[in-house]
Order: C-alpha cells, then structure tokens, then sequence
C-alpha cells in the first residue's frame, strides 16, 4: 500500500514523527514538504533531530496570502499526486498545506485520511477554522485526538467517518520527553548569532499568531507581562515578527527577557518541563504545558483544547498585561488520573486506520 503524507509546519512535523516510523514497517509513505515553513530553525532542525525520513518531494512554497500560498501548493500537490498514484493521503491538522492536499486528492478521487480532525473554535475569523472544517468535509477518515472532537463532528453529520485515537503530540511528548533532558543543557541562539544559556529559573513564552504581532501594541503588553515576572523569560522569536520584537526591545526596558531564534522541538520540550510557567499563544505549546503538568496562560480569544481548561491548569487571556499576570497567578489543580489526550499510542491507531482504508 502507497501513501503520500503531506506536511508544511512545525506541529505537522512532530506528528508526523511519530507516525511516520510505525508506518513505514507496514507500508510505503512518500513523504511531502511544501515548504510552508523553510528555514532551518523552523523545518530542517525538526527533521534531523526527530529522525524523520527526508522528504521524497520539498514544493518550496512560503509565503504570500492565504489564498495565493493555498493555491500554488494545490498545483503542485496535484502533480505529485498523478505521478505517485498513491492508495491514500494523510495530512495533518489544519494548516493551509493540510487543506490545498486534501482538496487535490479528493479530486483525484484519492481517499483523504485526516489525523487531528474535528477540532473547532467556532468562528470563521480565524484561517486554520476554514482550512479544519473544509478538510473534514471531504476526508473519508476523520481520526480525532479527543471526545470534544468527536461531538463537533457529530454536531456536522459526519461522525460515521470518524474514529477517537488520541492525540499523536502526546505520544512525541512521551517519547521524547527524556531525551530532551534538563533546559539548561540546551544552548540558544541570539538574533546576532551569539550564544545564549538558559537561567536556572525561568518562564517560557511563545506568541505568534496575527492577531497578536500585527498590532506591536497588544505585543508589547505581551511582553511587559512576562517582562515583570520574578525570573526571566525565555522567548524564541518567530521569523513573522522578529522585525517588530527588535524595535521593542530597542525601544523599552525589556532586560528580564531572554530573546532568540526559534528552537528545535527536543529545546522546546525541555522548556515547557523545566519552565515555571508558560504563557503562549500556540495550540500545540499549550497542549504540551498540559502534558508536563505546567500552568499556561493562553493570548487567544477561543478555546482550542477544551480537555486543558480545567482546574487553572490552562486560562484564556487577552493581550493585556494585568489579565495575564492575574490569570498566571492563580493556583492550578492537577488531577493525576485525567489523561483526556489518549495513552500514548495514538499513532499506532493512527496508521492501523489509515491502512484500513
């Protein structure tokens, strides 16, 4: 059996890391990058530290609006799809790479299989919500990582399609959560390339997302919150707003930040572990803060992982700096027995479904 995976982004990666090395003894996977993210510290870093297999196909596709980027990776995917004739595709969560693949294969009359499928947050405001639901509507197989998900498919008519597996981050978390090792082992690198360590005690920040870094005002309340905290703050600075980071920096007094290039997945992991407490604006960091039993304060209008917000233990906030610090220092409840993500094994159902087809 031939399948063709298509990837783009850093979360897609990780998946694909643990899935991929289960398939690949049952079946032959042509792996495909579209090069949504390209650079090293963003693509090539997770390649070679998670062992994935070097893609058969790297489309070079970065860049642009949504609709110009979704569109040339759909020509291309299309190619890549006539050439290889495969028995079905796997995409992963809901990056615009996940939607040109799917529309492309379904075309071809190829069968769509869709690993983190039914996650919802209600508003079309929001790009990824379009690329979900869309890739769901004409996947034959819908593999969900949790119960919340399979309610939204139901809710849409199209729950026969669908399967509980788990979510495959937790198993990555799982299996590489020892080989990260101690956050202080890791080495950092500064925007001049200059080498920097991780403090003993430290926060951990991540924050990307548009409708946090277009307007450098919501940012820097961002920045100020984690700025006052009682350690410093690692920060590893995402290529789409380094620009405006740098002149804040420049511009205020941000000296209890630790700012840096982006880091591989086996620093972050040992980051989120070792951190105090993590604020982030990423569905999959605060997933992963909820593995590691840390508090995470989320910079989002919309619940992404209903299964993390119990108990303080993951706390929606606004990019104002006294909501978050308030929503940080609110103590969290951890329930040992309260494993809503699956048992660690989601990729060996992934692919056991997938085969299925």
């Amino acid at each position: 059996m031939k399948i063709v995976t298509v990837v783009g982004a850093r979360p897609q990666f990780i998946k694909a890391a643990v899935v991929s090395r289960i398939l690949r003894k049952q079946a032959e996977e042509i792996l495909v990058h579209t090069g949504q993210h390209h650079d090293y510290n963003m693509s090539d870093v997770f390649f070679e530290e998670l062992e994935i297999p070097k893609p058969d196909y790297n489309l070079g596709i970065s860049g642009g609006s949504h609709g110009k980027m979704t569109g040339a990776m759909l020509g291309a995917i299309e190619e890549v799809l006539m050439k290889e004739k495969p028995d079905a595709l796997l995409v992963y969560g809901d990056t615009n790479s996940t939607l040109a693949a799917a529309l492309a294969a379904v075309k071809l009359h190829i069968p769509v299989c869709h690993a983190e499928a039914g996650n919802r947050l209600g508003s079309f405001d929001n790009p990824e919500e379009v690329n979900r639901i869309c890739t769901d509507h004409v996947a034959r197989k819908l593999l969900a990582c949790t119960e919340s998900a399979m309610e939204f498919l139901k809710h849409e008519g199209i729950a026969d399609r669908a399967v509980l597996v788990g979510d495959p981050m937790y198993d990555a978390f799982c299996y590489y959560g020892d080989k990260a090792g101690m956050a202080q082992n890791h080495v950092l690198t500064g925007f001049n390339g200059e080498k920097l360590s991780v403090p003993e005690k430290f926060y951990y920040l991540t924050c990307h997302r548009q409708e946090n870094t277009d307007d450098p005002e919501k940012l820097l309340n961002i920045l100020k919150a984690v700025n006052s905290l009682d350690a410093p703050c690692v920060y590893p600075v995402h290529p789409r707003n380094r620009q405006t980071v740098m002149a804040l920096r420049g511009e205020y007094a941000l000296k209890n930040m630790v700012f840096c290039e982006p880091v591989g997945y086996l620093t972050s992991v040992a980051l989120v572990k070792n951190a105090e407490k993590i604020v982030t604006d990423s569905g999959g960091l605060q997933r992963e803060a909820f593995f590691a039993g840390k508090q995470c304060v989320t910079v989002f209008d919309y619940v992404v992982w209903p299964e993390t917000m119990t108990a303080n233990r993951n706390q929606l906030a606004k990019p104002d700096s006294q909501d978050i610090l308030t929503k940080l220092s609110a103590e969290q409840v951890i329930d040992p027995a309260y494993k809503p993500f699956g048992d660690g094994h989601a990729g060996d159902k992934i692919v056991k479904e997938l085969l299925s087809i």
